[in-house]
């Protein structure tokens, strides 16, 4: 009765090749190597950048705290995937002329560092009060303040955002191969054009993603755990 529904052309052999697929799997894993170092590159430079926009955004100075939130906003209001063009794209029109990796390290770095601003000032945000009036009264400096004080205090309150970004980066490095970097997308995408087979070359990225996402995760967790029983939180 039913034996329409099980035509070929309503379900195609799933044709999987082990050969290729083994095949292929170096070329994949090196592309991994150069995803992760896009990813870390791009997160250092996140983590530092997002911690000057959330401290410039407490300054005494109206405009420059005017300045960076407004900018802050205004990248994180714009897909990354446009930024990444109008770095590498864009930039030589104004002299700046950038290899694919710079471009786009720096787009993942700037892009993320402005979600990072927004966790380092909730964790700024939780520090309390009182220990600001320390401070004060112990006639520390800002830079005292916040080196000593302020800071120590408010980063393990931050750590489960700033894990959840680093494996945002992660999965964002794919967007790269617009622009010729050869991170893992970028490579199956060659792979299958050379041969026209992408399943094997998909599937193996999809899998290399999902084997490196979750134990960062887990790792992610266990360090918040830790930190948190070092302090006593």
């Amino acid at each position: 009765m039913f034996d329409w529904l099980l035509k070929d052309e309503w379900f195609p052999k799933f044709d999987w090749r082990w050969d290729y697929a083994w095949e292929i799997l170096p070329r994949l894993l090196e592309a991994t190597l150069n995803t992760l170092i896009a990813a870390a590159a791009g997160y250092l430079i996140a983590l530092v950048l997002g911690l000057v926009f959330a401290l410039a955004q407490r300054s005494d100075s109206r405009i420059l705290t005017f300045v960076v939130r407004e900018f802050v906003e205004f990248v994180r209001s714009t897909p990354l995937l446009l930024q990444i063009f109008f770095i590498f794209y864009v930039g030589p029109q104004f002299g700046i002329t950038l290899s694919p990796w710079i471009s786009g390290m720096i787009a993942i770095g700037l892009h993320y560092s402005c979600y990072l601003s927004e966790v380092y000032r909730g964790g700024l945000d939780s520090v309390p009060k009182g220990q600001w009036e320390a401070a004060t009264a112990l006639n520390m400096t800002t830079m005292q303040t916040y080196k000593r004080l302020i800071i120590p205090q408010a980063i393990p309150s931050a750590i489960p955002g700033m894990g959840n970004y680093l494996v945002g980066i992660f999965k964002d490095t794919p967007m790269l191969s617009v622009i010729g970097v050869a991170e893992l997308i970028h490579t199956a995408n060659s792979i299958g054009s050379e041969t026209w087979r992408y399943l094997e070359a998909y599937t193996l990225v999809g899998v290399i993603f999902l084997a490196l996402s979750l134990p960062a995760a887990g790792l992610i967790r266990a360090f918040e755990n830790l930190v948190r029983r070092k302090l006593g939180m």
